[in-house]
């Protein structure tokens, strides 16, 4: 245990004394790593069902994936809880007394810090409103359900094709499709085309869209906040919401977009 302890320690004074050394303007560079929730807790419009990544095959496929995005040297790992949660959870985790968990921030932002050496993992998730029932009232009162239809139709394709990659072809080649540039752009179709649902001064697609932005704003704040130059920083979000942290983080100066495709396991 002392021997593990001074191995860790010797870890954290490497990774400050290489913080201290890097130059005020030096590159922060981020993969943002687009996921399913592992947990399946069914709380968006349209949800991929993941088995039971507790068993054997599923902790081997995840292990893959954290030794792969290890090689990227992380000094900070980031992820969609809040931060007092993951404070307390990761302080568990690492000393082994967390219960079993299915969810993704556990399975693989927790598990990739504890393989770098870190001591602290960044919640960075935020509270954000998205009022669908007004588009929903919207469409079916004014001629537009079908469009809505449409629309939600275009995403369910998509989490089918997610679904069967994911039952045929496991964790890895799942997590591949859904960091898949081209994928994440098609991911977007849902919000590019809520501009449609509206009218005059009532516009509740243009709204939700405001309320979808806003919210990942508010997530890119803390990203950028707690990143310091020289820093790799991996970030661990539900899918969704990749277009739009990427987005911001190359729009951003000083920050530079890594694709999580150049170290996910093939």
């Amino acid at each position: 245990m002392l021997r593990r302890c001074l191995i860790a320690a010797a870890f954290i004074l490497i990774h400050l004394a290489v913080i201290a050394q890097q130059p005020a303007d030096a590159p922060i560079s981020v993969i943002i790593v687009a996921t399913f929730h592992m947990s399946n807790p069914h709380r968006d419009l349209h949800n991929v069902t993941a088995g039971d990544v507790l068993q054997p095959a599923a902790q081997a496929q995840i292990a893959s994936v954290t030794t792969a995005l290890a090689k990227f040297q992380p000094t900070a790992v980031m992820a969609e809880w809040s931060a007092d949660v993951v404070n307390t959870r990761y302080a568990d985790f690492l000393k082994g007394t967390l219960p079993p968990s299915h969810n993704e921030v556990v399975q693989l932002a927790f598990r990739l810090a504890q393989a770098a050496h870190l001591t602290h993992v960044y919640g960075i998730d935020a509270d954000g409103d998205f009022p669908y029932e007004a588009v929903q009232a919207f469409a079916k009162s004014h001629d537009q359900a079908a469009l809505l239809e449409q629309i939600n139709a275009h995403t369910e394709t998509m989490v089918k094709a997610e679904q069967t990659s994911l039952d045929t072809n496991g964790i890895p080649a799942t997590l591949r499709l859904l960091n898949d540039p081209a994928n994440i752009r098609e991911g977007n179709f849902f919000y590019s085309q809520m501009l449609h649902i509206g009218s005059g001064a009532d516009q509740p697609g243009a709204t939700l869209l405001a309320s979808w932005q806003h919210r990942n704003d508010l997530i890119c704040a803390n990203l950028i906040q707690n990143s310091h130059p020289g820093d790799h920083v991996v970030v661990f979000y539900g899918a969704g919401h990749a277009f739009l942290l990427r987005q911001c983080i190359t729009q951003t100066p000083g920050f530079r977009l890594v694709e999580a495709n150049d170290f996910l396991p093939k």
